[in-house]
């Protein structure tokens, strides 16, 4: 996994917490004219009658000019739908978007495995340098 796309998971977590995100369905960034941009579908929030929280989130990463490394995450509470409704959601973005390509799904357990105790402790992701890495 890309550093670029750890530090959105970071901030996808610190955001919605964790704990709560049952899954994330990541699509793959795009570069176009000195920005990288992506986005996310999640699920969180504790099954009450098998409904969760659907979140939009997405990133803007400045990769050249004045202001390189700068870094903008928005997540954002669309609506409450049951868990197969999440999948009806990343459908029609890919439709939408008229590519072919599979968004990432992450599983809530492999969301934490990868962000650890690091949300926990540390300074918030948009307060961090980049570091131009991938």
């Amino acid at each position: 996994m890309i550093e670029t796309t750890e530090r959105f998971l970071r901030e996808i977590a610190e955001k919605v917490g964790a704990e709560a995100v049952e899954e994330i369905h990541l699509f793959p960034p795009i570069r176009q004219g000195g920005v990288e941009t992506g986005a996310a579908v999640i699920a969180a929030g504790a099954p009450v009658g098998e409904r969760h929280t659907v979140y939009s989130a997405s990133y803007r990463l400045t990769l050249k000019g004045a202001d390189r490394g700068k870094w903008e995450v928005e997540v954002t509470a669309e609506a409450d739908a049951p868990l197969l409704t999440v999948v009806d959601v990343v459908h029609g973005v890919m439709k939408r978007a008229g590519e072919q390509f599979e968004p990432e799904r992450l599983s809530g357990a492999e969301l934490r495995s990868i962000v650890g105790d690091a949300t926990l402790s540390r300074a918030p992701v948009s307060s961090l340098p980049y570091t131009g890495g991938e």
